[in-house]
């Protein structure tokens, strides 16, 4: 455990988050991971994707299809994960009984056997409030069967589940980049004096820039970040981890800018939606 937890804590990036905890799933036969992490759910759903972070280790086509086009929203481990908040479930305590799945998740299922997405887990990672949600979605190795990982997961389940929640603490506590259009330097300078309690006159002075400009500085966070009100764009800052995040100068905010292969976020491709 020391030779995962020790690299982990000294992380600084998502990217060397992410390498470390796909290197080691690989080790019990998990070698395609999806992470997806949201503190902006509603009542009714997950919230807009575009607040979300989604890394994954699968191939662009199965992310792009599976997220892009959400059908992970019908995903009978969803459902698992929306009712049950906390722990982890085999694959196969669900799709073995296609008569308990709805028709949509049954098509999900069909879609993932046919992309050879044939056996896994899904551990739910417990959040502080009702508008989080936190999974993993881990893939077992092409050759293995549900029976292989049940196996495995009966021998080192509680370990794997221990170094998966360790990973999602260790993200949530980075700046967390989204596929919201970024901050310029200004406007993210401009609402890290304003959660200091500076006024808007305060933040010119400081900034040696005029009123209007400030207020054009928000107003046009507030748009990048869809919130209605000042405070709730230092909150959302806030619950991403940005806020005192610096920029190059005349630059949007470029978090994580060292993302490969191994990490893949999908933005522009994911529309805004509630459900």
């Amino acid at each position: 455990m020391l030779a995962f937890a020790g690299p982990l804590v000294r992380a600084k990036s998502l990217q060397q988050v992410w390498s470390l905890l796909s290197s080691e799933m690989a080790l019990y036969g998990f070698d395609r991971l999806i992470y997806g992490f949201t503190r902006f759910a509603t009542p009714n759903g997950v919230g807009a994707l575009e607040d979300a972070l989604f890394l994954t280790s699968h191939d662009r086509q199965y992310f792009n299809r599976f997220i892009g086009d959400r059908m992970f929203l019908h995903a009978p481990l969803t459902r698992w994960v929306q009712e049950n908040k906390v722990g982890s479930c085999s694959w196969g305590a669900l799709w073995t009984k296609p008569e308990d799945l709805r028709p949509e998740e049954r098509d999900v299922v069909a879609f993932n056997i046919a992309m050879g997405v044939t056996a896994g887990y899904t551990i739910a990672v417990p959040t502080p409030s009702p508008r989080s949600y936190a999974l993993f979605a881990l893939t077992g190795m092409r050759g293995l069967t549900q029976k292989d990982l049940d196996e495995t997961w009966a021998a080192h389940g509680p370990e794997i589940e221990v170094k998966c929640n360790l990973a999602h603490l260790k993200i949530a506590s980075l700046p967390i980049d989204t596929a919201r259009t970024k901050l310029s330097r200004r406007q993210l300078e401009v609402l890290e004096w304003v959660a200091l309690g500076k006024s808007n006159q305060d933040v010119a002075t400081i900034m040696g820039v005029s009123v209007p400009t400030v207020e054009k500085h928000l107003r046009n966070a507030r748009e990048k970040l869809v919130v209605d009100t000042t405070a709730q764009a230092v909150a959302k800052l806030t619950f991403l981890n940005q806020m005192y995040v610096s920029a190059t100068e005349g630059t949007e905010m470029d978090l994580n800018r060292e993302a490969g292969d191994s990490m893949r976020r999908l933005f522009a491709t994911v529309p805004a939606h509630d459900g």
